[in-house]
């Protein structure tokens, strides 16, 4: 047989004798089981509210159980051990069937809910919750959740902290699931951190520096600072002239020379545009001076104009004041 195969196998016989107890040890409050194969044969643990009554009278009900147990699920020589669940409000498992025995007595659910997981919270655990899904208080199903503290819900904290349990309660209109997860006291989680007071540590040693070979800071810093030695420092030359300026007369220079060429030909062309431009020069300038001229005239002409208004404005406010002297002596 394969080893995928052979894991099936493995959980199908597992869940089948789980589902075992459950019915066998119902009253006895099954709490889960562990199972472990030895060299001597196969090592079963289980975990109940009442150990005496898994065991019975003489020993007869293990005895019944280690029979059906070879014949029915093909174990080879197992060994049943019974152990006593310490706090019963802390195993998932016996807390889901309590639950489910109080809804089919007739319990409303969600005070039975909440007496549950307050039992919980009481006996000490981080963190519960419960859930109940199926048709809790009429005809159509739906999901009821109680919780209390903290709850992982996935991840490996999940799979390795939280004890998970169900139980199944069956009622009139239906059946219903219940699902308990707890956290137990004192479980690690990733995310706790603990804070250590009042604990020893060794003092760190710090170097100690000698006074008279070093100085202190404030020392360097009121004293004048050292003058370089010869020669460690390499002497730079600074030009007197600005680089950028002489930069650009070099441009300059070199633009001019370009501009003036030194062929005959290029020369005596310049000396006949210096020729024209000269001539051009002379007639504009006659031209400006017979604007100068003109302008001069008309100049005289408005000022001769404007004194003789003047001056006849003048003449008629005096004959004006006569008349008014001699209308005043009549």
């Amino acid at each position: 047989m394969a080893d995928e195969q052979q894991f099936i196998e493995n959980g199908l016989q597992r869940a089948q004798i789980d589902e075992f107890f459950t019915e066998e040890l119902d009253r006895a409050g099954y709490g889960g089981m562990d199972i472990a194969k030895t060299p001597m044969g196969t090592q079963i643990v289980l975990k109940a509210e009442k150990p005496g009554m898994v065991i019975g009278k003489g020993g007869k009900n293990i005895r019944k159980i280690t029979t059906t147990l070879t014949e029915e699920f093909g174990m080879d020589d197992p060994q049943v051990d019974v152990q006593e669940v310490d706090e019963p409000d802390l195993n998932a498992r016996i807390v889901a069937d309590r639950l489910a025995n109080a809804l089919e007595r007739g319990w409303y659910f969600r005070k039975a809910g909440h007496t549950t997981i307050d039992r919980i919270m009481e006996a000490g655990a981080l963190g519960a919750e419960i859930v109940l899904s199926g048709k809790v208080t009429g005809a159509r199903s739906r999901v009821e959740k109680f919780n209390r503290g903290y709850i992982k819900h996935n991840g490996e904290p999940a799979q390795d902290v939280v004890d998970e349990g169900q139980g199944v309660a069956v009622m009139k209109l239906g059946t219903i699931g219940v699902t308990v997860k707890i956290i137990p006291p004192g479980a690690t989680l990733p995310d706790d951190f603990a804070i250590h007071e009042d604990v020893e540590f060794e003092p760190v040693e710090q170097a100690v520096v000698d006074a008279d070979d070093d100085e202190s800071v404030e020392e360097l810093l009121a004293g004048e600072p050292e003058e370089a030695a010869p020669g460690d420092d390499e002497e730079v030359e600074v030009p007197d002239e600005d680089p950028a300026e002489a930069i650009d007369e070099e441009i300059v220079e070199e633009v001019i020379e370009e501009e003036t060429g030194d062929d005959a030909d290029g020369d005596d062309a310049d000396d006949e545009s210096a020729a024209d431009d000269a001539d051009d020069a002379d007639e504009s300038a006659d031209a400006d001076d017979g604007d100068a001229d003109g302008d001069s005239v008309a100049d005289e002409d408005l000022d001769e104009d404007v004194a003789e208004e003047a001056a006849d404005l003048v003449e008629e406010m005096e004959d004006g004041d006569d008349a008014d002297d001699k209308e005043e002596d009549n």
